[in-house]
């Protein structure tokens, strides 16, 4: 695949964790699918940029307590990329959501701003400066799929359209599941909670790795002291399995196969 150097607004655009101990995270993620990846400089928080053939997949970041705030939870955060951050910032607020985190300057790669649907789902939104988000996605070991999953797929629906620009559609060939679009193109995946999942489970984004075998990464997952979610089954998509890492940040990986 070329080099990703740009991303239509409303497109998922990066991703990054947090997590209580980054250098393990580091390990662990390195050692699933071949990252390369060390602590940041002092100016940037610490914060690690994960890399596959020299690009950049993925961020990952030490948690620490803001104040007398907790430290946030230890999640995957799915960042969607905007022209215009503080436009986008007020789109979320007029549509019902909710900005946790003001949009900020970060350095001079970009701004960012984190917020939650009118469902509790939280996520990030990224302005481009000098960084442009993911170089490589669609790939072995790196993303290839956000998913909402939600209680309220109609109000999420809605929201997603006001704030983001996101259309939602019924997906062939997946009962119950919706695709999520920018201008025709698909960029992600909408599904109600599903019924099996304990009752207390908030809305959430989820991020899925493409991988070659999945029931052998769900194995070197589990030796590393992962967890394993869903065990791998088979879907019109590939095959899968939701995981969680040794940390508590849950994730899906697919061994992808074309639809149709």
């Amino acid at each position: 695949m070329p080099d990703i150097t740009s991303y239509q607004p409303g497109t998922p655009c990066w991703i990054d964790l947090m997590v209580p101990d980054q250098q393990a995270a580091l390990d662990f993620y390195s050692g699933l699918f071949g990252w390369s990846g060390e602590v940041g400089p002092p100016e940037t928080g610490g914060y690690a940029l994960c890399a596959l053939k020299d690009k950049p997949v993925a961020g990952i970041m030490s948690a620490r307590a803001m104040g007398e705030e907790p430290p946030p939870p230890t999640v995957w955060t799915t960042y969607f990329s905007s022209d215009d951050a503080q436009a986008t910032s007020e789109a979320i607020s007029r549509a019902g959501g909710t900005v946790l985190l003001p949009v900020m300057d970060v350095m001079d790669l970009g701004k960012m701003l984190v917020a939650a649907d009118p469902t509790g789902a939280v996520f990030g939104v990224w302005q481009p400066q000098e960084f442009a988000g993911a170089g490589l996605v669609n790939e072995t070991g790196a993303l290839i799929w956000n998913e909402l999953n939600t209680r309220d797929r109609e109000a999420a629906s809605t929201f997603y359209a006001e704030a983001l620009g996101l259309e939602t559609a019924p997906m062939e060939g997946a009962d119950g599941y919706y695709s999520l679009s920018v201008n025709g193109r698909t960029v992600g995946g909408l599904q109600p909670l599903r019924e099996d999942m304990p009752p207390d489970t908030p809305s959430h984004w989820m991020v899925y790795f493409a991988v070659e075998e999945v029931d052998r990464t769900v194995a070197k997952l589990s030796a590393e002291g992962g967890e394993v979610l869903q065990p791998p089954f088979d879907m019109v998509a590939g095959r899968m399995s939701v995981v969680r890492d040794p940390q508590g940040a849950a994730f899906a990986v697919i061994a992808p196969q074309p639809m149709g």
